[in-house]
């Protein structure tokens, strides 16, 4: 049901946001001339490796110099256009073939890149497969949207984020998957995406 749900749902949001796709194609493209799509390998279901394809919002080539660098308020390799898509979430539109392809579904856990590393406060780096909770995650399709994407603050370390997504595991239903995605919709017509911090201090992440 839930994989029927994704496809219906996704080629709906393909056809319908057409449009839309050539509008952001064009204002990315007009800003530096650069890539319109950004691709980046990601770890899915079983810990099968795809590539996520998102419209590109920061500049060409934006980890050359420093490596895979998560975002942060105020990056400056964010272009002016990305700035906007991120507050929308509309540089994640092109994850709707990813759903449809079966790589990915509406409501999960966040694909997260393989290698990936976390870096503690005394500088230590800890590979995410070490932190628990890790592989659970795996046991699902990754999400375009779930607990921890909706209610975790940007910057708190992956242990807690993983435990969210315990959480989504031990909750997951139709009915739940279908709330998540309606306060999803309610924050990118907002244009709120952004402002996670604000979101989990108003006590959503506790509910």
């Amino acid at each position: 049901m839930k994989r029927l749900f994704d496809c219906t749902l996704a080629g709906a949001g393909l056809i319908v946001s057409a449009p839309l796709w050539a509008a952001i194609a064009i204002a990315v493209k007009l800003e530096d001339g650069g890539p319109v799509f950004f691709r980046q390998p990601r770890v899915g279901r079983g810990g099968r490796v795809f590539e996520a394809l998102k419209f590109r919002s920061m500049v060409s080539n934006a980890e050359a110099l420093t490596g895979p660098v998560q975002a942060t308020e105020n990056d400056p390799r964010i272009t002016r256009v990305g700035r906007l898509m991120r507050a929308t979430a509309m540089d994640e539109l092109p994850q709707l073939w990813n759903i449809f392809a079966g790589d990915m579904s509406f409501v999960g856990p966040r694909p997260l890149r393989p290698g990936e590393v976390e870096v503690r406060g005394d500088g230590q780096f800890v590979r995410l497969e070490e932190i628990p909770g890790y592989e659970a995650r795996h046991s699902v399709r990754p999400g375009l949207t779930g607990i921890a994407q909706v209610y975790a603050p940007r910057d708190i370390d992956r242990a807690r984020k993983f435990r969210l997504d315990r959480l989504y595991l031990k909750r997951a239903g139709f009915w739940f998957d279908l709330r998540l995605i309606l306060v999803s919709f309610w924050i990118t017509a907002r244009g709120d995406w952004e402002n996670r911090d604000r979101r989990a201090s108003s006590g959503g992440a506790r509910r």
